[in-house]
Parts: C-alpha cells; structure tokens; sequence
C-alpha cells in the first residue's frame, strides 16, 4: 500500500525539498503551505498541495481533513528571527513561537487521533542545530526550537505504546533557505551599538560558513527519520549539524 506524508511549510527550502525527495521516492506527498499557488511544485496523482497555516486552528482543521489518512506528519514549517533580543519586537518573537512550537503541537494533537487508530504513524518534528549548541543573537529562536526537543522527547514515550514513532530532525545552518528573508525586521535594527561590533565576526562567519547544510540534506534526514527501525530519536541533518552531534 502507497505511502501519505503531509509536510508543512513546503513552499521553498527544507519542505520543498523534503516534499519533492519523498514525491521521487514513491510516496503519495500532501504539500502543504500558506499560498499553493505560488509553490514551485506541480500537482499530480501522488503530489496534492493544500493551503495550511499552522498558527490557525480553523485552518489546520480543514488541511486534515483535505488530505485523509496520512502515514507521517512532518512538522516542517518555521520561521527565522536572528539579532539582539533586546531590540527584538516582542509582536515577531510571539510569531515566531506560534509557528514554531505552538504550530508544531497543534498539527501533532490533529493527526494523532487518525494514527491512535491504525496503531500506527510516524511524526517527524524539524528543529535546529541550535538545540545542540547555542550561539548568540538567536535566544528567541532557539528558545522557540529547544521547546520542541523537550516536547518531542516526551510525547515519544506517550505514543510508543500507541504504535506511533516520534522523531527529530535537527538541520545545521542553511545559507541557501529563506531563514532570514521571512522576516520584516530589519537586521540593522535589531543589531545596534553596542551589539554591531561584537556581531560582525558572527556574520562574517555566517557569510563563509565553513560547514554547512543543505536542503538534499534535511529532506535525507526526514527519510531517514521516518523508515528508520532501530529506535532513534535524533537525526542532525548537515556537515555542520553533524559535527556539533558528534561534540555535544
């Protein structure tokens, strides 16, 4: 029987990508994001692409019911917020943590009941590296990330009993996504004197990374994630990610 993954936030990036490795790997995808029509993806018999806003009740509700069953969930959508937190908008920070974590939780509580069921059903919760290890002018993010490592964490031991695997997929950092251009704050507003001179080395290093990841990356961490049978839990997806696994 053909496989169902429902993936959020697949309109550029880790979900487009994820979205289209699993499409070529023969699954049935349900691609879901806040505008279809501007995705680069073409629907057909195995590709559907449902309109979703995590931060929606009404709208996560709809989305579930327009896919059907789904065999996994991966919890992909997110949004960036980089710079001192004492300058950064507290509107932007609540964002950030009503997609980040709260979107996660509300999209895992919709489709467990359907996995509870069949006693079966994987959930894939996408995070960050910065779990891992933390580094400046993210707290906000991070903070909104490391709520879902302990979410994650926990909820796996409620739904093993259940037939229902919960895994993470922890990218390093992408220079190639849409991390940053998501956002309406500027970056010099939100690194002013006296952060500015501290920060420029940080960027300059972000500018050149000499590890980093990739979006073939996470989409080969998410695969590996969902058909892995060996129990694990963690899946640091980028040369960079992989290295702070290996150090933490």
């Amino acid at each position: 029987m053909m496989k169902r993954i429902l993936i959020t936030g697949c309109s550029s990036g880790y979900g487009l990508e994820t979205a289209r490795h699993f499409h070529a790997g023969g699954w049935t995808v349900i691609a879901t994001m806040r505008n279809p029509a501007a995705a680069p993806l073409e629907p057909s018999a195995r590709l559907r692409l449902l309109p979703l806003d995590v931060t929606d009740d009404d709208s996560i509700a709809a989305a579930i019911a327009a896919a059907g069953p789904i065999d996994v969930l991966v919890n992909n959508a997110g949004i960036g917020l980089f710079g001192a937190l004492e300058h950064a908008p507290l509107r932007r920070i609540r964002d950030v943590y009503a997609t980040n974590s709260l979107g996660t939780i509300a999209m895992t509580q919709a489709v467990i009941p359907q996995m509870r069921e069949r006693r079966s059903g994987t959930i894939v919760n996408v995070t960050s590296s910065a779990t891992l290890a933390s580094f400046p002018y993210a707290a906000a993010y991070t903070g909104s990330k490391t709520a879902i490592q302990g979410f994650t964490g926990s909820l796996a031991h409620e739904l093993e009993p259940l037939g229902i695997g919960v895994k993470l997929v922890e990218p390093g950092y992408g220079p190639t996504t849409a991390f940053s251009a998501n956002t309406d704050v500027a970056l010099a507003d939100v690194l002013p004197e006296p952060y500015g001179n501290h920060a420029a080395p940080i960027l300059a290093g972000m500018a050149q990374p000499a590890l980093f990841t990739t979006e073939a990356d996470v989409a080969t961490a998410v695969w590996d994630a969902v058909h892995d049978q060996t129990g694990r839990s963690h899946f640091p997806a980028g040369a960079d990610a992989l290295a702070i696994a290996a150090a933490a």
